[in-house]
């Protein structure tokens, strides 16, 4: 049976976004991302990090740091006794000066890549599952693969909701941030699983 996960967004959803982070000492983790990340694992849902970090092709750092800073982040997680099942993220820029990340990829959100790979990697059932970000391309992406998308309103959430609206776009909810996104989608689960029609 293929499994349900919580995608969620890194920099503006689970932490500060401070541009552009090269080292795990510059992160700044909203104190509540263990609790929402707790509960949803409680619940049993994969909570499964979606991440654009085309700083890897500005050159601005390399795919080992971004390594080194997301096995410290899970371990932050995880001494909270908050799991993230997995991490996934795009290095790709355009521009850059280095031909393995210039490229137009699938990977980047709100291009799907991310979830297709961690579906097939993962067991992940896409139409049952969630995402949460605070930026329009975390929205559509969670549209493009047909989750059910939450806006958080920390980093760049406000900007991005009327922004949204502006294109006629308007997520499944609306948060303040990760922990009340996180109890509106168990929320939902509970109501699901009472009345399934």
């Amino acid at each position: 049976m293929r499994r349900k996960a919580v995608f969620l967004d890194r920099d503006g959803t689970l932490n500060v976004d401070s541009a552009y982070p090269s080292r795990y000492e510059q992160m700044d983790i909203y104190p509540e991302s263990y609790e929402a990340v707790k509960r949803l694992n409680r619940a049993g849902l994969l909570a499964v990090v979606v991440t654009n970090q085309s700083a890897v092709g500005r050159g601005l750092m390399t795919e080992d740091d971004l390594d080194e800073i997301h096995a410290r982040l899970s371990a932050s997680f995880a001494s909270h006794d908050a799991r993230l099942d997995a991490i996934y993220f795009c290095p790709h820029y355009t521009l850059s000066a280095d031909p393995r990340y210039r490229k137009e990829c699938d990977c980047r959100k709100p291009n799907p890549g991310l979830a297709l790979r961690a579906a097939a990697e993962l067991g992940i059932d896409l139409g049952s599952s969630y995402m949460i970000g605070d930026k329009t391309e975390d929205i559509i992406f969670g549209m493009n693969i047909r989750a059910v998308p939450v806006l958080v309103l920390t980093g760049s959430g406000r900007e991005s909701l009327a922004k949204l609206r502006e294109q006629g776009l308007e997520p499944a909810h609306v948060a303040e941030s990760i922990l009340p996104a996180a109890d509106w989608i168990l929320d939902r689960e509970k109501r699901q699983a009472h009345d399934p029609l």
